[in-house]
């Protein structure tokens, strides 16, 4: 890996990290009830709770342990994040806030900096 690999994913760690405010225990209990409720609600295309799953996996991770896939799948969580907030429906759109949760990231969250 470059230098410049190195600097850009210790960048994407760290934005990712900000943006994914669930633990890695609030994210896995929201997976498992999200799972339990796939046949009530559907999500946006891209986000599902095979992907949340990555996310969690990444949680448990440290950065030295990341896989291509990984660093791929933090790429697409960050702009998923940063697309969705920039669409802001409204705190109160629950489909809009659990296809972030499923995601890792809560906007309703206390301390939300985003």
């Amino acid at each position: 890996m470059g230098e410049m690999d190195a600097v850009e994913n210790e960048a994407l760690w760290d934005e990712f990290h900000q943006l994914v405010n669930m633990t890695s225990q609030e994210l896995g209990a929201w997976l498992e009830t999200r799972e339990a409720a796939e046949s009530t609600e559907t999500l946006p295309a891209g986000v599902d709770t095979e992907a949340g799953r990555h996310v969690l996996s990444i949680l448990l991770k440290r950065r030295v342990d990341l896989t291509d896939d990984d660093v791929q799948l933090m790429h697409q969580v960050v702009e998923a994040v940063e697309t969705r907030q920039e669409r802001v429906v409204g705190a109160g759109d629950s489909q809009w806030r659990h296809s972030l949760m499923t995601l890792g990231h809560d906007p309703l969250k206390p301390g939300n900096r985003r």
